[in-house]
């Protein structure tokens, strides 16, 4: 079994972001976490440390490394050099965040549509119990 971590923290105007991806078993999820002053490295690590098992990680997205284990030397300095340039979040990692934000985005809906029929049917049986209270003549 194969885990690998990495985490990145980059100014999104008007807050410094991390963002932690975990690669397990070819597949990546991710989670942000949203600093609001520019965190030092101890407070980066400290946080994760604190609230690692409060994440809310994404669901896991096909990982394109895991597929890549035989490559060339040149080539892996290459890609190397081009993700230490790279400022962000890498683009599975913005998959699966996105994807994250999506779920989220449907249970609050389903929460929702819920709560809404529930208030209907309350409703209802007001109005019913008040129709038979004028229906009996109090």
């Amino acid at each position: 079994m194969d885990i690998r971590g990495r985490t990145t923290v980059y100014f999104e105007d008007p807050f410094w972001v991390a963002v932690c991806e975990v690669s397990e078993d070819g597949k990546l999820r991710a989670a942000r976490v949203v600093f609001g002053a520019e965190p030092k490295d101890y407070e980066v690590y400290g946080y994760f440390l604190d609230h690692w098992r409060r994440l809310r990680f994404s669901p896991p997205v096909p990982d394109g490394e895991s597929a890549a284990r035989q490559i060339n030397p040149k080539r892996m300095q290459r890609e190397i050099a081009r993700g230490l340039a790279r400022t962000g979040t890498g683009t599975k990692a913005q998959q699966a965040v996105s994807l994250m934000r999506e779920e989220a985005a449907r249970e609050r809906k389903v929460n929702a549509k819920a709560r809404a029929e529930e208030e209907k049917a309350q409703r209802y049986a007001l109005r019913q119990q008040k129709k038979k209270e004028k229906h009996r003549g109090r």
